[in-house]
Parts: structure tokens; sequence; C-alpha cells
């Protein structure tokens, strides 16, 4: 009876005793944990401060070199994407440099990192490999300059006005001002059309046969080259396309600005009913003729 008596009453202490050791114990560790902020801060004060000013001042340093290169490639009118690119690659390599210089005001070694970079390279180029595929092209895409900003490029079927070149991909814009991505590395090694700053309109219109062809095309030439939509570097082409059954087909190649195709080609055909029509000149329909012939008995 006493041994149990004994027993419950130790079991109680020890269980009174435990939130007071836990609650001691978590205080030490905060005491531990100030006393190596304060520790931290009284022995690396000056360096982390030191570090702070190196990285602020040379972060500032690298964006007015960046713009610096900017504005010397545009007066030597560089490529607009070819100038931004170098201007984004030299601010980002000075301020690599000054992050290790910063780094090593702290003490801090940069050789360990640099070897866990090329570690975690070589994994992460296995396997981002498209990913690294469209940088690659982007920087082909740059350096070569197949086509810059502005230019009307059509590949894979798809036609748009160039809005930017990225190293990963190129941004297009068509006339209803979708922007349209393009991964890079469908892009080089590819066929691609650049038409510069037009594309094509192939329009056709069929008269009838009663009238002179000839006498149409000059009317329809001078009529389009009055109404101002086609381009001025490039010539307006006009001409008998075919003689088919009910009509002479006449064709007119433009070439347009590619931001007004489609606003081109309506005013285009417009202008063109309206020459047809004031020289009273027929469009005619498809017809067939058919005689039927009574066999005798």
């Amino acid at each position: 009876m006493l041994t149990s008596i004994l027993a419950e009453t130790t079991k109680e202490n020890s269980t009174s005793l435990a939130p007071s050791n836990l609650l001691k114990n978590e205080m030490d560790q905060v005491a531990n944990i100030y006393n190596i902020i304060v520790e931290f801060f009284t022995n690396y004060s000056f360096q982390l401060i030191g570090a702070i000013i190196i990285f602020v001042f040379g972060y500032i340093v690298a964006g007015k070199i960046s713009a610096w290169v900017l504005r010397l490639c545009q007066k030597h009118k560089l490529d607009i994407t070819l100038s931004q690119f170098l201007a984004n690659t030299t601010k980002m390599l000075i301020v690599i440099m000054i992050t290790i210089v910063a780094l090593g005001k702290l003490g801090i070694s940069v050789t360990p990192f640099i070897a866990a970079i090329g570690a975690v390279s070589l994994g992460a180029g296995l396997a981002l490999q498209g990913l690294l595929a469209n940088y690659a092209a982007g920087f082909n895409i740059i350096l070569i300059r197949p086509f810059v900003v502005g230019d009307t490029i059509t590949v894979h079927g798809v036609t748009g006005v160039v809005e930017e070149v990225l190293l990963a991909y190129t941004l297009l814009k068509n006339e209803d001002d979708v922007l349209i991505t393009i991964p890079n590395k469908h892009i080089v090694g590819e066929i691609l059309h650049n038409s510069q700053h037009d594309s094509l309109l192939e329009l056709k219109v069929g008269i009838a046969y009663q009238h002179n062809p000839l006498e149409v095309v000059k009317l329809l030439e001078e009529a389009i080259l009055r109404l101002g939509v086609s381009g001025k570097n490039r010539k307006l082409q006009i001409g008998i396309d075919e003689f088919s059954d009910s009509a002479i087909t006449i064709a007119i190649r433009l070439w347009t600005p590619t931001i007004n195709l489609y606003e081109a080609k309506y005013k285009a055909y417009a202008c063109i009913y309206k020459a047809l029509e004031a020289e009273n000149i027929t469009i005619p329909f498809p017809q067939r003729d058919v005689h039927v012939h009574q066999v005798a008995k």
C-alpha cells in the first residue's frame, strides 16, 4: 500500500515538472538563437552593410551601362532586337559579377555555388531540351537576323507582323490585333517567307467576251492606282489570267501593308465594281446553253 502511494506521488511530481522543463528548453533555444543573431551582426555587420552597398551601387551602374549600350546600338542603327539583346546581356553579366563580389565581401566562397550550378545545369539541360532548343534558336535568329521587327513572315502556315523577338519565342500580330506566339525552334530550319512590310493581295474579276479585255485592264489599273492601296516599293501587276467558259478573267496582283490587308482587299473590289459599272462593262455569271434535238421516229 505504501509503495503504491509513493509511486503515485512520484508520478504526480514528474507530471507537474514536465511543463516547466519544456518551457525552460524553449527559452534556452530562443536565447541561443538570439545570441547567434547578436554574434553574427556583431562580427559581420560592416561586411553585410558593405555587401549591400556594393550590390545596390553595382545594380544601378549595370542599369546605366545597359542604357548606354542600347543608345550606342541605336546610334549606329543596329536592329532593335539585337540592340535590346546586347543591352540586356550586358546588364545581366554585370549583375552576376557584382553578386560574386558582394558574396566575397561576406566571406562566402562562390566556388561551391559554381560547381552546384554546373551540376544542376547538366540535369536541367537533359530535362529541358525543348526549352533549350528554343533559346538556341532564338540566339540564332538574333545573330543572323532572317527577319526584324516590323517584317511580315509566314511560317508553318501562320502569317503576321513581327512584334518582338525573344530568346524563347517570337511574337507576331495579325490585322485583327491577335498576338501569335511561335516557339523559335519552329522557325529556325523551316521554310520562312519574309515579305517585309507588305503582303501579296490577289484579286480576280470576270468580264463578258463582248468587251475588249486590254482596255478593261488599263481601266482597272488606273482605278486601283488612284485608290492608293498598293505598296510604294512594289509594282502593280494586272492582266488577262484566263479565257474561261463564261468570261474573260482579269487577275490583279498588288502588294499592300499587312496591317491593312483585308481593308485594302474590300476597297479594291469596291473600286473594281464601280469602275466596271461606270463603263457599262458586264460581269457575267456562269451559264450553259442547252439544245434539245428531237429524234425522228
